[in-house]
């Protein structure tokens, strides 16, 4: 336990954590909130998920797509895509030399982007606000790879 004390030791990695925990947090609700509109629109993907429903073909007619299962879909896709290359950036990034402050301006950028990405998609907003959005989170996920890369290449 005390090897992982002097690894968060670490203020920007400390702050990693928090956010990454966060991100990850939000991930891991939307595939809730899949299950609650699927079931609220009893539009299921497998036969074996409308046994509840009927049986034979009764069911069937809940083996269905759904307008707003399916955007629901793409903001849990859409957040595998992008908060997964966060995490792995943001790892190695806490560990560049950076200062906290300038850790936390990427850290909550990226948090702030893919809230209002996740609420740009749900409510819909006009675009441009959600392609907005997502290109603010994969600006601070490339800024985070540039100093790594850059770190990288002073190193060696």
């Amino acid at each position: 336990m005390r090897k992982m004390h002097e690894f968060l030791d670490n203020e920007v990695t400390l702050a990693f954590v928090r956010y990454g925990l966060i991100v990850i947090g939000k991930m891991m609700l939307m595939s809730t909130i899949t299950a609650f509109v699927r079931m609220k629109k009893k539009a299921f993907a497998n036969p074996e998920d409308t046994a509840s429903f009927g049986k034979g073909e009764n069911a069937k007619k809940f083996l269905r797509t759904d307008p707003d299962v399916e955007r629901v879909r793409r903001i849990h896709l859409n957040d595998l895509e992008n908060i997964i290359p966060f995490l792995f950036a943001g790892f190695f990034y806490s560990f560049c030399g950076v200062t906290l402050s300038t850790a936390l301006m990427h850290y909550r950028i990226f948090l702030g982007s893919r809230i209002f990405h996740t609420l740009a998609y749900l409510i819909p907003l006009p675009q441009p606000s959600r392609a907005l959005a997502w290109m603010a989170g994969y600006l601070v996920t490339f800024s985070m790879m540039y100093k790594i890369v850059m770190v990288a290449f002073t190193m060696s």
